[in-house]
């Protein structure tokens, strides 16, 4: 059964495009992971400060074996600054995990 897990990151009004950066230079990275079924990046188009993150998995352990692999802990790393630079902050200011189920719906 497919379950769904949504990272919902508030982001500071002049943080959203540097977040979407960020995830445009990861893409691709978790496509390969047994299980994973799809992602998506939502932008909020209205006065919302929070952007969603929306993956949606084979099964929980499949979830559970991306979050303790290696390139889950690379993919989520600090950006190494540059020499001269200061090192790149976080750019959500807070992040929540939901998860979910597929209740109902129709098929795509």
């Amino acid at each position: 059964m497919t379950i769904i897990k949504i990272n919902a990151i508030t982001v500071p009004s002049d943080g959203g495009d540097e977040l979407a950066r960020r995830f445009a230079a990861r893409a691709g990275a978790v496509d390969d992971r047994p299980g994973f079924e799809g992602f998506e990046l939502l932008k909020p188009t209205d006065d919302r400060l929070t952007w969603l993150v929306v993956t949606r998995w084979a099964d929980e352990e499949s979830f559970q074996a991306w979050l303790s692999s290696p390139s889950f802990a690379h993919g989520h790393r600090s950006e190494t600054p540059k020499e001269g630079e200061p090192a790149a902050r976080p750019v959500g200011v807070s992040s929540e995990l939901w998860s979910y189920a597929i209740a109902g719906g129709t098929a795509s």
